[in-house]
């Protein structure tokens, strides 16, 4: 009896032994019967965890001592957080490339601090480069449209008609306000009241589409639509202003100014629907790289009207007309922006639209008008503000496009 109850109490021992093993074991260990798949489950040290199953860290249940009869096998396992080291490893190169918008901000004010301070630095992209570039945003914004897109454009002629309301008359009557205070206020001479007024007078800049694009991607196809409006019958319209506000009648070529509209819009929107529509795995492997080079691309129009006219804005009069031109934009884009949440308050799309209006009143070709001012003025001082407003254009898509202004 004695050597009977030492075996029993030994191979007791020697069970407990072994039960102790494996409550310290840190994984579960899946077991299969005839009737029903079970899991028994053990105590787990933090420290252990492994990565598996996707980038997901598997708890296993804690069981201490007695194991379950029972699991059932629809419970669905617990997950803990995923590390924030874990998703800056799976961050791409890719999603890097379509974030770098995101420092156009930035980017736009170093071109205008770098223009000023060395104006060598941007001399070099000279006014024949504008086209091309201009050209190469309106791709950009044409690949990642449709033409469901434009068709949907076009079925808002409300909307259309009021960019264009803002444009050739909201836009003038404020050019001929400021021009007349930056005579008789600021006493500044004639010619630069006139230059003024001129800036006003154009159709909108290309520009404005691809800031729309920026902030609301929907809305490019109808600010492209306004601005082409505004632009093929400024042939027509900008003489007439001019003639009204001046009192000179400055002839536009028309020619030219059609040709301008195939260059700068309607050949690379096209060339970007159709590579999108035709060609899918082309557009979808060069779209992640549009948005650095688009950076770029803005960082040389900010800084070379800039550098080119430093003359013109250090001048004797450069601040003051700075000063004017800079509120003669600002003052465009917050009454569009507010004009337009008056009239379309009850559309589902409101602040989108504000924005889009807004650019369009507030941007205008000054490129046009810097060519007029210096091809039918022979005071030079006429050139002054549109060349300062190209600068200011620039500065202002770079800052509003990636600011909300609602």
């Amino acid at each position: 009896m004695i050597l009977r109850s030492s075996v029993a109490q030994l191979h007791h021992h020697h069970q407990q032994q072994q039960q102790q093993r494996y409550n310290q074991l840190s994984c579960a260990i899946p077991r299969k019967s005839s009737s029903e798949n079970s899991r028994i489950a053990f105590p787990i040290s933090p420290h252990t965890l492994s990565l598996c199953w996707g980038s997901r860290l598997i708890v296993h249940r804690r069981a201490s001592g007695e194991f379950p009869d029972r699991i059932d096998q629809d419970e669905p396992p617990t997950y803990a957080p995923i590390s924030p080291q874990i998703l800056e490893h799976n961050t791409s190169f890719v999603d890097v490339l379509k974030k770098a918008n995101s420092i156009l901000p930035q980017v736009v004010l170093a071109s205008t601090i770098l223009a000023l301070v060395y104006p060598p630095s941007f001399t070099w992209f000279t006014s024949r480069y504008y086209a091309p570039a201009l050209g190469f945003l309106m791709f950009a914004v044409g690949l990642n449209s449709s033409e469901k897109d434009f068709i949907e454009a076009f079925n808002r002629p409300k909307a259309i008609f009021a960019g264009y309301i803002g444009q050739f008359v909201l836009k003038p009557f404020l050019g001929y306000l400021f021009g007349t205070m930056a005579m008789t206020m600021f006493g500044l001479p004639t010619s630069l009241g006139v230059g003024i007024m001129l800036t006003s007078c154009v159709s909108g800049a290309q520009l404005s589409n691809y800031a729309t694009f920026l902030t609301d991607p929907m809305m490019a196809p109808l600010s492209i639509v306004m601005t082409s409006l505004s632009t093929a019958t400024a042939v027509f319209v900008t003489p007439l202003l001019s003639l009204l506000l001046i009192g000179k009648r400055l002839p536009v070529d028309v020619k030219g100014m059609v040709s301008n509209i195939l260059q700068i819009v309607v050949s690379p929107v096209a060339a970007g629907l159709l590579l999108n529509r035709f060609l899918p795995k082309i557009s979808s492997a060069i779209r992640p790289f549009l948005p650095p080079l688009s950076v770029v691309v803005t960082s040389l129009c900010v800084g070379a009207p800039l550098a080119i006219n430093i003359n013109s804005v250090l001048s004797a009069f450069g601040i003051s007309v700075l000063l004017v031109v800079i509120a003669l934009h600002l003052s465009a884009f917050v009454l569009g922006y507010t004009f337009t949440g008056i009239a379309f308050h009850n559309s589902p799309d409101v602040k989108p639209l504000q924005r889009t209006l807004s650019y369009e009143t507030g941007m205008q070709s000054s490129l046009l008008a810097l060519a007029l001012a210096n091809k039918f003025f022979q005071d030079p001082l006429v050139g002054v503000p549109p060349a300062i407003s190209v600068g200011c254009n620039y500065v202002t898509n770079g800052v509003l496009s990636c600011d909300d202004l609602g």
